[in-house]
């Protein structure tokens, strides 16, 4: 078994019906019962680049012991003209962020993976200064260990004040060496 880390994210990618559009990462968050995919929003949705996937596929592990083994799971983005997923926001309005509920019964029954939940979340942003080091898990450029399905991890630090929306957008910045397809992927402190 690997680090329970490397399995709080998982490999997303979108498509317009059958046609591949992206690749990214997102990882698993758990309230009470429920299970949430959660990544950026502009997985799921991004209108100034013109991405307007209808789906994604979740990449899972499917064997603790053999990590080689694994399966995607098909998820619908809408439904009925509306978005199944969550926008993310806070007391300024949208962010970068979003999640989608997952069903457990459409895992498949030995479905591998770890969660992060409420209590992972900081508590205070007294603790969250610029300079602070951070992990990034995720997928850039689709780099991973593609024979046990691993996300990579680096090394970043917070690089605007957290407690204040960047340019007043939703987000604050990290400086990593992240590139595409770590988008939605878990920035933690290093502890």
């Amino acid at each position: 078994m690997t680090e329970p880390l490397l399995l709080t994210t998982a490999r997303v990618t979108t498509f317009d019906g059958d046609r591949l559009l992206t690749g990214a990462s997102g990882f698993f968050f758990e309230r009470g019962p429920r299970l949430f995919f959660v990544t950026s929003r502009h997985v799921f949705f991004d209108a100034p680049n013109k991405h307007h996937p209808n789906r994604i596929e979740i990449e899972l592990h499917t064997d603790a012991v053999n990590l080689t083994r694994s399966s995607t799971l098909s998820v619908w983005l809408y439904e009925d003209g509306k978005s199944t997923w969550r926008q993310g926001g806070d007391t300024g309005g949208e962010i970068d962020v979003a999640a989608i509920e997952i069903d457990r019964k459409l895992l498949p029954p030995t479905a591998v993976f770890c969660c992060f939940a409420a209590s992972h979340l900081q508590s205070s942003l007294r603790e969250i200064e610029v300079g602070t080091a951070l992990l990034i898990v995720g997928f850039p450029l689709g780099f991973h260990d593609t024979l046990h399905h691993l996300p990579v991890v680096r090394h970043a630090v917070i690089a605007s004040s957290f407690g204040i929306r960047f340019r007043g957008q939703g987000f604050f910045l990290t400086d990593a060496r992240t590139h595409r397809g770590t988008s939605g992927a878990p920035a933690g402190l290093r502890r």
